[in-house]
C-alpha cells in the first residue's frame, strides 16, 4: 500500500484511485479505496474477544457428551469442585434457574416444530458435543483440568443419523413431537402435471450435498459481565447481530433490555455461523449472572467442529421438463435435509430448505413448478444458516439439471441458458415460487461472461486437448441472490430480528464526522463502505470520517450483518443521515454568513459557494461556532449537528441480485484429481460502492463455494461420531489450489433506495459449486461418467469412471 498522499493508489485491475486529499475526491462512491481498518489489523492492533481482560474474570469450559444420543444416569461433580482454582461446577438443572429454555420456530413456516433446548442439557444429550456440565475456574487451564474429574454414567441410546431413516420415523428423537419432521412444505403451480405430461423431454437426477461448516479464523467467543449492583449485563460477543442478542439475553436471563449492553469489537470472520444462539454462549451469560462476576468462553477448534452450526446436508431429486427445441417448461423438486436434534433459535433450521424451494429454477422463465421439502431431526450437530443460505444447493440443482437437459438435446449449454433466461426487459417479474424480482440482468451478465472468458476459444481448445487425452471441462452457473431482506424474512414470523438499520452522524467541533451504524464489521469491509457513503453525502474527505459499529449502548437499533444487507440497508441509512447532516451544516453556515442556504455547498471539508466554489469557512469553524459560540447565532436558531436516520426495505420482500459464473477445470482421469485452471464471475449487485471490496467479497465467496464443491465435509459414522473434527482431517481450500478468479460487474441499481446498492457478500458462494460441478461433468462427458455427490473427491470421480 502506498503511503504517499500525492501518489495515486493503483488497484490490481489497474483502476487508478484518486487520493482522498484531492478536490476531485468529494464523491467516493464507486472508488476502490482500501479499507481503513486494514492498517490497524496488519499492525496487530485489532481487539478480538480473547484479547479482552476485565477484573475478576473467570473462565468456563464445558463437559460435553461423547455420544450422539445418551441419557445421563448420574453426574458426579464433587471431585471436580475440589480441584485448584475451581469457582463453580454447574449442571443443566442448576443453570435452568437462571436461563429459560427456547424453541426455534417461526410463525410463517407453517407447521415447523422443535423441542425445547436448554443452555446445558438436562438428563439427555442429543448430539456428540452437547454440554452436560460447566466448570468455571480462575484460568482456562484449571477449568480444563477439573473437567477431567467430572464422572458421568451414560446410558447410550440408539442414534438417528440417516436422513431417510429419520423421515421414516422408526426411532423418534423427541417423542413429545410425534415424529422427526421439523418442517414440511409442498408447492405446486396450476397445470403442473399436464405440462410435464406434454413435455418432449424430462431429465431427472439426484444430487447429494455433504454438510460442512464455517471454519472461521477466530472461533466463537463471549465474555459476559453481570453487575448485580445495577442489575446490568455487559456482553462482549463475536456476533453478527448485537441487538438480536441483546433482546435474547434480556428475555431468557430476565434482565430489562435497556440493562443489557452487547459490544462486538473486531471479529475474525463469521460467514453466518455467528448469527445464531448457541447453548454454551447462553450458559456463559447465565453463569455470569449466577456467580455475579465476569465469565469468558472461547471455543477451541475441536469444540468448533462439534458445536458451530453445520449446513447444507441435502439429498434432492430434481426433474426438468422442456420441449425438443430447448424451451424449459418447468422444474420438479424433492428435497430432504437433516438438521440435527433441534431447530436453531431464533432463525430456525427450516430456512435453508425453504430457500432451496424458493430459489430453485430462479434464473429461468418457466411457469410450472412443484416442490416438496422435508426437514428432519437427526443426532448430529445442529445445522442452520451459513453463508449463502440454501443458494448453493438451489443453484447446483438448477444448473446441474440445466446442463443435463442441454446435453440430452445436444445443445451448447450457453445457448440453452440464453434461450431460457428471464429477459432483461421482463421486469418486474413474479417467479413460480412466489418470489418477486424487481430488475435483474441475466442476459447482460451472460454476454459479458462469454466475452471475458473467450468461451468459443476455450471450447475449441477443449476439443483439441481431448484428442490428446487431456480432459478439460467448462462449467456455467447462473445465479440469483437474496439480499436486503424486508420484515417478511423474520419479523413476520414473530422473531425479534430487526429488518431496519440505523445510522447516527455527528459533526464534531474539529470538523470530524463520526458515523455510528447498527451494521457490524465482521471483516467484510462495511466500515470502509459506510465511510465512503458518509464522506460523499456530507461532502468531506475520507480521512475526516470515523465509523463506529457494534455497540448497542451507542449505535442505533438495527438488524446487524447477515443476508448481504450491510451496504443495501445500512448504507442507505448512512446516506440519508449524511444528507440530513449536510443540510443542517448549511443551515448553520447560512445563519453565520447571513446568506441563502441554497447558494451554499459542502465540498472537501469546507463550506463553499455552490456556483463559484469560493471557500467561505471550514467545517471546523462551523463546529466552533455551533458548539462554543451559539450566542453569535440568531436568537430563534438552534443548530442540530447530530442526525439519526433509519432505513427499512418494504416494496419487495428481498432485493435480488444476479450473475453468472464459469469454471475451467482439468480432470486427471487416472487419479481423479481436479485442477482448477481459472474461474470467472460477472455479478450485478446494483450500485458498486467500492469495486475493490466487492471483488474481495466475490472472490472470497467463490473460494468458500469451491471448498464445499471439492474439499469440505463433516463426516459422521452410523453412531453419530464426527470422524474428522480437526484441521488435520477436515479439508479447506488453500491458496495453492485456487485458480485465478476474474470478476466483472453489471450495475442495475435497485430503485427501492436512493443509494441503489444490493448485496454482494454471498453471490460467489452461491454459484461456485454449480460451476465447478458442471465443469467436472463436462470434462467427464466423453467418457460417459458423471458425478452428483459433493464434495467431488478423487475417489468419487474414480468411482464414476468405474476405476474403483
Amino acid at each position: 500500500m502506498n503511503d504517499r498522499a500525492d501518489v495515486p493508489f493503483v488497484a490490481e485491475d489497474n483502476r487508478v484511485q484518486v487520493p482522498a486529499q484531492t478536490p476531485a475526491a468529494s464523491r467516493f462512491i464507486g472508488q476502490s479505496i482500501p479499507r481503513s481498518s486494514a492498517r490497524k489489523l496488519l499492525q496487530g492492533r485489532g481487539s478480538y474477544l480473547d484479547d479482552i481482560r476485565v477484573p475478576r474474570l473467570a473462565h468456563v469450559v464445558f463437559v460435553r457428551s461423547p455420544h450422539a444420543h445418551a441419557r445421563v444416569l448420574s453426574l458426579d461433580l464433587e471431585e471436580a469442585r475440589g480441584q485448584p482454582g475451581v469457582i463453580a461446577v454447574v449442571d443443566g438443572r442448576a443453570l435452568a434457574a437462571y436461563c429459560t429454555p427456547w424453541v426455534g420456530v417461526l410463525g410463517h413456516l407453517k407447521g415447523i416444530k422443535s423441542a425445547e433446548q436448554h443452555a446445558i442439557a438436562i438428563e439427555r444429550a442429543c448430539w456428540q458435543g452437547e454440554a452436560v456440565a460447566a466448570i468455571v475456574a480462575e484460568t482456562r487451564r484449571q477449568a480444563e483440568d477439573a473437567a477431567d474429574h467430572v464422572l458421568v454414567d451414560w446410558d447410550v441410546l440408539p442414534a438417528v443419523t440417516d436422513m431417510r431413516a429419520a423421515r421414516d420415523g422408526a426411532l423418534v428423537i423427541h417423542p413429545q413431537l410425534g415424529d422427526n419432521i421439523c418442517f414440511h412444505r409442498e408447492l405446486v403451480t396450476d397445470g403442473f402435471e399436464e405440462a410435464f405430461a406434454k413435455a418432449d423431454l424430462v431429465v431427472e437426477k439426484t444430487y447429494d450435498f455433504a454438510r460442512h461448516t464455517g471454519v472461521t479464523n477466530e472461533p466463537r467467543a463471549i465474555l459476559a459481565d453481570y453487575n448485580p449492583a445495577e442489575h446490568t449485563l455487559t456482553v462482549y460477543h463475536g456476533t453478527q447481530a448485537p441487538n438480536m442478542m441483546q433482546d435474547i439475553f434480556s428475555r431468557h436471563l430476565d434482565i430489562p433490555e435497556s440493562n443489557v449492553r452487547v459490544i462486538c469489537k473486531d471479529v475474525g470472520g463469521s460467514f453466518g455461523i455467528k448469527v445464531h444462539v448457541y447453548a454454551d454462549e447462553m450458559a456463559t451469560a447465565a453463569l455470569s449472572v449466577m456467580l455475579r462476576r465476569p465469565v469468558k468462553f472461547v471455543a477451541d477448534r475441536m469444540e468448533s467442529f462439534l458445536t458451530d452450526i453445520h449446513a447444507r446436508e441435502h439429498t434432492a431429486t430434481i426433474r426438468l421438463a422442456c420441449t425438443k427445441d430447448g424451451e424449459i417448461i418447468g422444474f420438479d423438486l424433492d428435497d430432504l435435509t437433516g438438521i440435527g436434534p433441534y431447530s436453531v433459535y431464533p432463525r430456525t433450521s427450516g430456512i435453508e430448505g425453504n430457500q432451496v424451494v424458493n430459489l430453485t429454477g430462479g434464473p429461468y422463465r418457466h411457469k410450472h413448478y412443484r416442490a416438496k421439502l422435508d426437514v428432519v431431526f437427526t443426532n448430529k450437530n445442529n445445522t442452520c444458516q451459513y453463508r449463502a443460505v440454501g443458494h448453493p444447493i438451489a443453484m447446483a440443482l438448477t444448473e446441474g439439471i440445466v446442463d443435463e437437459a442441454a446435453r440430452a438435446l445436444k445443445m451448447d449449454p450457453a445457448q440453452f441458458r440464453r434461450r431460457n433466461m428471464i429477459a432483461d426487459d421482463a421486469y418486474p417479474y413474479t417467479f413460480p415460487s412466489g418470489l418477486k424480482f424487481e430488475k435483474l440482468s441475466h442476459h447482460q451478465c451472460l454476454d459479458k461472461l462469454l466475452a471475458t472468458m473467450d468461451y468459443d476459444g476455450l471450447r475449441a481448445e477443449q476439443n483439441r486437448l481431448r484428442e490428446q487425452g487431456i480432459y478439460r471441462g467448462i462449467g456455467l452457473a447462473a445465479m440469483i441472490e437474496v439480499t436486503n431482506p424486508s420484515p417478511a424474512f423474520y419479523g413476520v414470523g414473530g422473531a425479534r430480528i430487526s429488518a431496519q438499520d440505523g445510522a447516527t452522524i455527528r459533526l464534531d467541533p474539529t470538523g470530524m464526522i463520526n458515523v455510528l451504524v447498527s451494521v457490524t464489521e465482521q471483516g467484510q469491509g462495511t466500515e470502509a463502505v459506510f465511510a465512503q457513503v458518509a464522506a460523499t453525502a456530507v461532502g468531506v474527505s475520507m480521512n475526516r470520517v470515523r465509523v463506529i459499529t457494534g455497540d448497542t449502548a451507542v449505535t442505533p437499533y438495527g438488524g446487524g450483518t447477515w443476508a448481504s444487507r450491510g451496504a443495501g440497508i445500512g448504507g442507505e441509512a448512512v446516506l440519508q443521515a449524511g444528507k440530513a447532516l449536510k443540510s443542517n451544516i448549511l443551515d448553520v453556515a447560512a445563519a453565520i454568513l447571513q446568506a441563502d442556504k441554497e447558494s451554499l455547498d459542502v465540498r472537501n471539508d469546507e463550506v463553499v459557494d455552490r456556483l463559484t466554489g469560493k471557500v467561505h469557512m471550514s467545517l471546523a469553524e462551523i463546529g466552533r461556532v455551533a458548539y462554543f459560540r451559539p450566542d453569535t447565532l440568531p436568537m430563534d436558531f438552534q443548530s442540530e449537528l447530530t442526525v439519526t436516520r433509519h432505513y427499512t426495505p418494504r416494496e419487495y420482500g428481498f432485493t435480488f441480485t444476479n450473475g453468472i459464473q464459469a469454471s475451467l477445470v482439468e480432470v486427471d482421469v487416472e487419479t481423479g484429481f481436479v485442477k482448477l485452471l481459472k474461474h470467472w464471475c460477472v455479478e450485478d449487485c446494483g450500485t458498486v460502492i467500492n469495486p475493490m471490496l466487492v471483488d474481495e467479497q466475490i472472490r472470497g465467496g467463490i473460494v468458500q463455494g469451491i471448498g464445499g464443491a471439492l474439499f469440505e465435509e463433516c463426516i459422521y459414522d452410523d453412531s453419530g461420531q464426527l470422524l474428522n473434527g480437526s484441521m488435520a482431517d477436515y479439508l479447506v481450500p488453500m491458496s495453492a489450489e485456487m485458480p485465478d478468479i476474474v470478476v466483472g460487474h453489471v450495475e442495475t441499481p435497485t430503485r427501492t433506495s436512493e443509494l441503489g446498492a444490493k448485496g454482494a457478500g454471498e453471490a460467489g458462494t452461491a454459484g461456485a459449486p454449480a460451476a465447478v460441478m458442471n465443469a467436472i461433468n463436462d470434462a467427464l462427458a466423453p467418457l460417459g461418467a458423471n458425478v452428483a455427490a459433493q464434495p467431488f473427491t478423487p475417489q468419487r470421480i474414480l468411482r464414476a469412471l468405474g476405476k474403483v
